[in-house]
């Protein structure tokens, strides 16, 4: 990850671990890799979300995805992020078993109080 696709990290990153400080999960950065990382203890360290961006074409595309309750097993055969020394997790199972319509709260609430609020559909 280079250049323009530099800038938005932080600020995915802040909105992530906002939310997962939201749900009671200290997420962390990691120097020199992409994504939230939860300390397990013992020296294991597990990804819990994931961010994308790509510029094609003059357009940006970004995206985050954080685990919530995802069939670890499917990570078994690919690299995420080409990170192989380290997990990845989920909310479930580190024991906090939280509905989508939780996690969807509590990232509107954490995007919020960064970039301030936002207009829903009952709003217009």
């Amino acid at each position: 990850v280079t250049g323009v696709q530099t800038c938005a990290l932080p600020i995915f990153e802040a909105w992530l671990i906002a939310t997962l400080d939201r749900l009671g999960v200290r997420g962390e950065r990691r120097e020199g890799r992409v994504g939230i990382w939860v300390d397990r203890g013992g020296g294991r360290e597990d990804k819990i979300a994931a961010i994308g961006v790509r510029v094609r074409h003059w357009v940006t595309f970004h995206g985050v995805a954080l685990n919530v309750d995802c069939d670890l097993s499917h990570y078994t055969g690919i690299v995420p992020c080409g990170v192989r020394e380290h997990g990845v997790t989920s909310l479930v199972d580190l024991g906090l078993p939280v509905s989508m319509a939780e996690v969807d709260m509590q990232l509107r609430a954490a995007f919020e109080d960064i970039f301030g609020a936002t207009a829903i559909e009952a709003d217009f």
